[in-house]
């Protein structure tokens, strides 16, 4: 089910003025008329596109529209999903909610909850959750997603499944046709030992058949090193992934992976933002 709802424009109010009932014409007074607003002569109005940023800043506010008092919440990692923590502080230091109670999905995120005066717990201590709200870096027409280029897929993969519900959010630039289409990184996961081993091992995998494997860095050339003490290989894809669902499996299948960042048919509501509104879909 979709549906569209038109985001704010800046230029909202230059565009607004009284209705004024016009008075009735001679056809030499229409004939006058028409050619003082000639095209030529015509004033124009400037729209000022909207960011990124703000459009990031819209889909997570809508997110955040699902969320009421009382709610154990997932908090994504991300800079998207950084505007929905921010705004879940805004509405419980304004007491518009109440009883809120985040499990981050990262050393960072847990940082800038607590910073907002989010009460926060651990899947151990809240194994149930009401909501989660993420970004995305790509998201597929079935609503698949590929998450983890922030570097925090495992974290985030176990709050969101044990969410009740997921709600992605994203800006139009994340839409794909097919999962690996952006040509950018689809992250994998794996134990520190033997890295080398596992990157041969993921970019000869013939579900994945014409990926280019790297481990991933940080600017020093050191290797990248998550919240949970492991390595990350990126997988790069000139086209999209032909079986999504086969490459998860065999992914997955290797010993020394620790997750991937395939999240197949877990989303249940994406909101995307784009110039023309917010778009919601849902399943």
């Amino acid at each position: 089910m979709n549906r569209t709802i038109t985001a704010p424009c800046s230029a909202s109010a230059a565009l607004a003025a009284p209705c004024l009932k016009p008075k009735p014409l001679s056809c030499s007074r229409l004939a006058f008329t028409a050619r003082r607003v000639a095209p030529s002569r015509m004033a124009s109005v400037q729209v000022r596109a909207l960011s990124q940023d703000e459009l990031k800043q819209q889909a997570a506010w809508k997110a955040v529209e699902y969320v009421s008092s009382g709610m154990v919440l997932g908090l994504g990692t991300g800079s998207t999903a950084a505007y929905a923590v921010d705004r879940i502080g805004d509405l419980l230091e304004s007491g518009e909610l109440k009883d809120i109670i985040g499990v981050p999905t990262s050393e960072r995120t847990y940082e800038q909850a607590k910073g907002r005066g989010i009460p926060l717990a651990t899947l151990s201590e809240q194994p149930k959750l009401d909501l989660a709200i993420d970004g995305a870096d790509e998201v597929d027409p079935f609503l698949n997603v590929v998450k983890g280029r922030g570097g925090a897929l495992l974290r985030e993969k176990m709050v969101e499944m044990a969410s009740a519900k997921f709600v992605c959010i994203v800006d139009d630039t994340k839409l794909v046709k097919g999962l690996g289409g952006s040509g950018d990184a689809m992250p994998v996961e794996i134990v520190q030992f033997c890295w080398k081993y596992n990157l041969d091992r993921l970019q000869n995998l013939p579900e994945v058949a014409g990926c280019k494997a790297k481990l991933r860095e940080n600017a020093d050339g050191s290797p990248y090193v998550t919240d949970n003490s492991n390595y990350i290989v990126d997988l790069y894809f000139d086209t999209p992934i032909k079986d999504a669902k086969a490459a998860a499996a065999a992914i997955s299948g290797l010993e020394g992976v620790v997750d991937h960042g395939l999240f197949l048919d877990m989303v249940d509501v994406c909101i995307i933002a784009a110039a023309t509104g917010v778009e919601v879909r849902e399943k």
